[in-house]
């Protein structure tokens, strides 16, 4: 795309030829077909978007009505967890591939966006609990929204992703809450020594984002003006609650929608520009952060994942202090605050909870030495023993032993990966330990008359006290090997970002 948003005719060969069909009566690619199709695109618009950090984007919708998109977002929205999940109509994707047949419904899709028939209809809320005991709002989109949200995230991403910061780890590709906490981990150790942490939390933060200072931030990059109105017409779809009674939504974006996270992170984005914008002009360099620090002036650094933040801060405790207003200036045009309680500044030597992790500088056993450990924090694991006390409870004995066993395997399993680069060896055995009480005493309940030596034969391993049915061995969480996280700074790249062998060859 040339400059400020005007299309080449070179570039519109480009779209044209890499967005596979844009005619209504063509077959539909394939799932494989479509992918790549959809990748070469996405290439392009990374491309052009990082060449030029200045460059509006037009001519985009074509691509949101595209088979190849929207076969590709048809694929993300079947092979996605919530696929059995219904919206306010009800239908789920079993039931329109069974009734209507996946062609016959991206071709209404791409019908209904070609023509600007098209609208978005009201989620549907459903309330998840808490681990605070609170409710989660919760907003489910009809599987055609999903799909129009998921094809319209695909043209929009790769855009983004060209300005969003290193400092950011949540809801983009490549990138995870490992890395965030590994981020954390460097800046805090001692040659670093980033020891005071400003931990802040966002109160109700998708649902108070402001809608006009998010578009505004959305047509920095987007000149298309029907693919700003198709975003906006998602902000304002509306809510049927669990009563049945629509509500309006005049700000925030809610959660359970696929566009949301992109959302939310261009939005937030702005407390990535403001840390990275004095970063880089008061201490960018050594020189300049060892000329602060003689002069007795603070160092900070942001690790961002999505809502979710903590400002890293070398110095004394009033330097993070005074970042509390400081960030609280920049939510404030988006429409966001501070929860006062839930926001607070700590040393590292006090520990911290932060995506469920816990990270702390202690004295390592036997030495004099203090070094930061990432733990698994107190709340993720009273979380998992509730799960798994949900899953060994009465209303569960109706079950097999191996189905049983199946599941508390997946669960702890799911979980376990998510904290195996912690130090965590010792609570997983815990877990495990808890897990085979549970499972013993459910077993013990099924089976009135058991006692504690038939047991053993019946369901356990010949000689061990190992828990087994039916082949199914219960595992748990100490299957999974603890192992050690590497660090990878700024070296993430994007999907889209070509290899050097790639881009020699033009690719």
């Amino acid at each position: 795309m040339g400059k400020g948003g005007s299309v080449s005719s070179k570039e519109k060969s480009a779209m044209s030829e890499d967005a596979t069909v844009n005619t209504g009566a063509g077959r539909w690619p394939d799932a494989d077909s479509a992918f790549f199709a959809v990748r070469r695109m996405q290439i392009k618009l990374h491309r052009w978007a990082t060449d030029d950090l200045g460059r509006r984007f037009g001519d985009l919708f074509n691509l949101v009505y595209d088979p190849a998109f929207l076969v590709h977002a048809w694929e993300r929205v079947a092979s996605n967890a919530g696929a059995r999940t219904a919206g306010i109509d009800r239908a789920t994707v079993a039931w329109i591939e069974t009734r209507i047949g996946v062609e016959t419904f991206l071709e209404e899709i791409r019908d209904s966006l070609k023509s600007g028939e098209f609208e978005p209809v009201e989620v549907r809320q459903v309330m998840i609990p808490k681990a605070s005991g609170k409710l989660r709002k919760l907003g489910i989109p009809t599987v055609t929204d999903r799909i129009v949200q998921a094809s319209l995230k695909a043209v929009l991403e790769p855009i983004f992703e060209a300005d969003f910061l290193p400092c950011s780890y949540g809801f983009r590709p490549n990138r995870r809450a490992q890395d965030a906490i590994a981020e954390i981990h460097h800046l805090a150790k001692a040659r670093s020594d980033y020891t005071w942490v400003l931990e802040a939390d966002i109160t109700a933060c998708f649902d108070e984002i402001d809608h006009t200072a998010l578009m505004a931030r959305l047509r920095v990059r987007i000149k298309d003006k029907r693919v700003c109105a198709l975003v906006k017409a998602f902000l304002k779809s509306g809510v049927m609650t669990t009563a049945g009674d629509r509500e309006e939504t005049p700000a925030g974006t809610p959660q359970g929608g696929i566009l949301s996270p992109l959302l939310a992170n261009i939005a937030l984005s702005a407390l990535d520009e403001h840390f990275h914008q004095q970063w880089r002009e008061l201490m960018g360099t050594n020189y300049k952060r060892e000329r602060r620090t003689k002069h007795r002036l603070g160092n900070w650094k942001l690790v961002r994942f999505a809502d979710d933040f903590v400002v890293m801060v070398k110095g004394e405790r009033h330097h993070a202090e005074a970042l509390r207003e400081e960030v609280a200036a920049v939510l404030a045009p988006l429409g966001l605050r501070l929860s006062p309680e839930k926001t607070r500044v700590v040393h590292i030597d006090e520990g911290f909870d932060f995506l469920s992790f816990h990270i702390r500088r202690m004295r390592k056993r036997g030495t004099n030495k203090h070094y930061v450990y990432t733990l698994v924090s107190k709340k993720a694991i009273q979380s998992i023993k509730d799960k798994v006390k949900a899953k060994t409870y009465r209303s569960t004995r109706h079950m097999s032993l191996a189905e049983l066993i199946g599941s508390l395997n997946r669960l702890l399993r799911g979980w376990a990966n998510y904290f195996r680069h912690a130090v965590a060896k010792d609570v997983f055995n815990a877990i495990d330990s808890f897990t085979w009480r549970r499972v013993a005493n459910w077993i013990f309940r099924k089976h009135s008359l058991l006692s504690r030596q038939e047991m053993r034969r019946r369901f356990c391993r010949p000689g061990t006290w190992k828990i087994v049915h039916d082949g199914i061995e219960l595992t748990g969480a100490a299957s999974v090997k603890v192992t050690r996280y590497r660090y990878r700074g700024h070296s993430i790249a994007t999907p889209w970002t070509p290899t050097p062998a790639a881009a020699t060859a033009g690719g």
